[in-house]
């Protein structure tokens, strides 16, 4: 066990930073409070209202990943104190979490809670648990992310009142997210031409990923029925591979798309380089390191922190551009110290000013493909991020990620995370 001033000192560091030199060595370090993650998981992605999960409703996507947590970790399930879902959209939510981790075999005395922050939902489970693991609340959590954007349509922002509706800024969580796109493009001139080339790079990563089978550590198969539309046939189907991704996609093959929103200029978003509506669950598993090691439990990585910042909701896009540096400064890291960004590509047009402001290394954002490719199920994307770069890590042999998406209301919000091989 480690002595009240070494918890102490750990956990100064995981909510300021080490900061200084040296200080990605620090994050490299090994301390039996580090909060790690001991499995990382996801569902396959799939096509909103088209794709295998679509009959598939959030209790029961968030009973078979749960279920495939439970089963994969080894871990005494009696040990798990509470779970925390990201989710976005589905009525009923608080009732529909714990429900399914009882379901899935969980015991009466692990509980449940829900977390939405939109699109970020899922990194907000994560740091929900950790931060429950680093204050001593519980030992032992599991952080979901998980929609089902087919049977949980999103329906947009609700009637407001007069004083929301009158007030300069906060009117715009009103406006569509097309029309956030479209105001991010044009405020920061962007072209249609670089849209396209963001957008074709995501399926191309995705494309070279998939059939390299990288992401084959990260999907567990979703064992689930699907519903022919025209005959009315259900059929028992499993469920093992994204389907969002478009062999062969090109610039000049998505410059041919007409744009989704002619009604806001400069109307250079399309269903091409946009995210997919899409359906998923990614699940992780948290405890302090020296809990991993008493358990005999893999590590395979490790929470270092998350921040969030806020800004104009009717430039929501480019929350990363703002939470990313935010969160480097806090623990002392440049872009250089970082090996993968993983940002959640929502429109093409804030993944492309995100990574030009940041001045970022383009092998080094989204290196499997983003949301573009992959799809966004809203309150899954946040985990499901961290599971790809984990996984990603794994294989490049590199170590460090940072986890970053814009969220619809105005924020931005990142997260750090550390491999271990």
């Amino acid at each position: 066990m480690s002595s009240p001033q070494q918890r102490l000192s750990s956990i100064a560091n995981q909510v300021s930073g080490a900061g200084g030199a040296g200080a990605r060595q620090h994050l490299l370090s090994k301390n039996p409070d580090d909060v790690v993650i001991t499995l990382a998981v996801r569902t396959p992605l799939t096509k909103a209202r088209k794709g295998g999960l679509k009959d598939t409703t959030i209790d029961n996507l968030l009973v078979s990943l749960l279920t495939t947590v439970r089963e994969r970790s080894n871990l005494d399930p009696n040990l798990v104190e509470d779970v925390c879902v990201g989710n976005v959209l589905a009525p009923g939510s608080a009732y529909v979490a714990r429900s399914a981790v009882l379901a899935a075999g969980f015991p009466v005395t692990a509980a449940a809670s829900i977390a939405n922050r939109f699109c970020s939902s899922g990194l907000l489970a994560i740091q929900s648990i950790a931060n429950q693991i680093i204050a001593g609340s519980i030992d032992v959590g599991i952080a979901v992310g998980a929609e089902s954007m087919s049977t949980t349509p999103d329906g947009g922002a609700p009637a407001m009142s007069q004083e929301i509706v009158n007030h300069p800024i906060a009117s715009q969580n009103q406006q569509p997210m097309g029309q956030t796109s479209e105001n991010v493009a044009a405020e920061f001139n962007l072209t249609r031409e670089a849209l396209d080339r963001f957008a074709a790079k995501s399926y191309q990563k995705a494309e070279q990923a998939q059939k390299a089978g990288w992401s084959s550590d990260e999907i567990a198969p979703v064992r689930t029925q699907v519903k022919d539309p025209k005959t009315g046939e259900v059929k028992d189907v499993v469920v093992d591979r994204d389907d969002g991704i478009r062999y062969g996609t090109t610039a000049e093959g998505l410059g041919k798309i007409r744009p989704a929103f002619p009604q806001w200029k400069p109307s250079i978003t399309t269903g091409g380089n946009a995210s997919q509506i899409t359906d998923g669950a990614a699940g992780l598993i948290l405890m302090k390191r020296s809990r991993a090691e008493q358990l005999g439990q893999p590590i395979v990585g490790k929470f270092c922190g998350a921040t969030v910042a806020g800004l104009e909701p009717r430039i929501m896009g480019i929350g990363p551009s703002i939470a990313i540096p935010k969160i480097m400064t806090k623990f002392g890291l440049s872009k250089e110290e970082i090996d993968i960004f993983e940002i959640n590509e929502a429109f093409a047009s804030m993944g492309t000013y995100c990574v030009q402001k940041l001045g970022l290394d383009e092998t080094k954002v989204n290196p499997r493909g983003g949301a573009i490719a992959l799809g966004h199920p809203l309150g899954c994307t946040g985990a499901r991020q961290v599971v790809t770069a984990l996984s990603e890590l794994r294989r490049q042999n590199k170590r460090v990620a940072i986890t970053s998406m814009c969220v619809g209301t105005g924020m931005g919000m990142a997260g750090v995370f550390v491999s271990e091989h």
